[in-house]
């Protein structure tokens, strides 16, 4: 029987070498469905905010083309859960998810954080994706009120960030960085967006999504992987 255990191990082996492809392939298939001429009912995913003109240009048919200067985050020093420095470098060659909430928001807060918690999971094992929440209480949401937040959300990651820092540094970041709304109104009182941004490896925002919405985080999981895709082949970045 020396010649069959012999089979059925190749067998396998060819087994976890094909699944080794498709996962592999699957991004970068996505990709080419985005990409690819004549697939109107697919499309790259927009850059979102103000564009200007470089000086610069690209050729493109044997013509000289502008090329486009797009909106990018601004740096900031802020705190995570842990006491750790978190600045725009400890994003590099990473894509991120992004949001605001408080802890003890009477809301909305919990069922998006819930909702991350599930995209967290989705991607535990890939270490180019990040979520960051950023409260805007900082006066009550310190390091560790932000620690024990956090674990009350499975599974942990090291890869969902929770940020605090002075509200002269968020507020701009929100509206000035990702172009949403957050600001203090009164005692315990904030006006915040709801929406999740993605942001690509360059500090861009590459989509918005509604966070308590099931069909928005649905549409977010996807286009991480349409992001990964292009962040893959644009850095030749490995997938785990």
């Amino acid at each position: 029987m020396d010649w069959f255990e012999a089979i059925m191990k190749k067998a396998g082996l060819l087994k976890k070498i094909l699944i080794l492809v498709l996962v592999l392939a699957v991004p970068g298939f996505l990709y080419y469905l985005l990409v690819a001429e004549g697939k109107n009912r697919y499309h790259p995913l927009p850059v979102f905010g103000p564009k200007a003109l470089a000086k610069t240009t690209h050729r493109v048919k044997g013509k000289d083309v502008p090329d486009t200067l797009y909106h990018t985050l601004p740096d900031f020093n802020l705190a995570d859960q842990n006491g750790n420095l978190v600045s725009l470098k400890t994003f590099d060659k990473k894509i991120f998810i992004a949001g605001f909430f408080y802890t003890h928001c009477p809301g909305v807060c919990g069922l998006m954080n819930t909702n991350i918690s599930q995209l967290v999971s989705n991607y535990a094992k890939n270490k180019m994706v990040y979520f960051v929440s950023i409260t805007v209480d900082p006066k009550r949401d310190s390091a560790k009120v932000l620690k024990n937040y956090a674990v009350s959300f499975k599974p942990a990651s090291a890869r969902w960030l929770f940020l605090t820092g002075d509200t002269s540094i968020t507020y701009n970041l929100a509206r000035k960085g990702f172009l949403v709304n957050a600001l203090q109104t009164g005692k315990d009182e904030f006006i915040y967006s709801d929406k999740l941004m993605l942001i690509d490896g360059d500090k861009r925002i590459r989509g918005y999504y509604t966070g308590a919405s099931t069909d928005d985080v649905n549409r977010l999981n996807d286009e991480i992987k349409v992001l990964l895709s292009e962040e893959i082949l644009k850095h030749d970045t490995p997938l785990y």
